[in-house]
């Protein structure tokens, strides 16, 4: 569940957050729960994804690098019947090239994934970072997880390589995005932070705000995508 909130709002909720929720054990900072997320977002020719056009609709293929990690994970987001499931496998920066090669390589780990690349023609597009801070807990029903991103900037993707001497063009500038996630019911801790700060689900996408961002979309598209979005958030 996502939530588009003002900086100020933001903050507020994330002293909120550090006072209930544990720092995510893999995150770094001054509190011990932030980090810089790096991906790199695929599409078709003809942006099947972007346009949710039948089995398009209900993955995401991508490549996230967190920090400056020497390594990357090359990931498949799945959606199905409301439930999100991911696959995703680790390999070494330098390998990353070896998905512009014209047959998979049966011995690699990411042979699964270049098939898929190639089975659904899929094609590097574009490059998404930001900062995220990430707070945990473990329910009766499981983990549970709170994130917040700002600072998101995207770029044009050139080449299967992570560009970091390029900011990019800064995504919704005035606000975070702020995920809850957990399975099954939401828990106790989540209701009481949807409604102490009266927040409204908006079905945000980082990789629909870059497209539109960048000019893969037409422009009455782009406007009314990114209206609707700011609209919604504004109510």
């Amino acid at each position: 569940m996502k939530f588009l909130v003002s900086p100020p709002t933001a903050e507020r909720i994330r002293e909120w957050a550090r006072a209930r929720l544990v720092p995510d054990p893999n995150a770094s900072g001054e509190s011990s729960d932030a980090y810089r997320i790096t991906s790199l977002y695929f599409d078709t020719r003809h942006f099947d994804v972007f346009h949710r056009r039948g089995s398009f609709g209900r993955s995401k293929y991508r490549i996230r690098r967190y920090g400056a990690s020497e390594v990357a994970f090359l990931e498949r987001k799945l959606k199905t019947r409301g439930l999100v499931s991911k696959r995703r496998t680790i390999v070494e920066l330098e390998e990353l090239g070896r998905l512009g090669d014209g047959e998979p390589d049966p011995d690699w780990a990411g042979h699964w994934y270049h098939q898929r690349l190639l089975a659904r023609r899929l094609k590097l597009v574009c490059q998404i970072s930001y900062d995220r801070t990430a707070r945990v807990a473990m329910t009766g029903y499981g983990p549970i997880r709170l994130t917040m991103d700002d600072d998101i900037r995207a770029l044009a993707a050139r080449g299967l390589a992570f560009n970091v001497e390029t900011q990019g063009e800064l995504l919704c500038p005035n606000w975070i995005i702020i995920e809850l996630k957990y399975r099954l019911e939401m828990p106790a801790v989540f209701k009481q932070l949807v409604e102490e700060f009266a927040l409204n689900p908006q079905p945000v996408s980082k990789y629909r705000l870059a497209a539109v961002a960048l000019g893969y979309v037409k422009e009455f598209m782009a406007h009314n995508f990114v209206k609707d979005r700011l609209d919604a958030a504004n109510a």
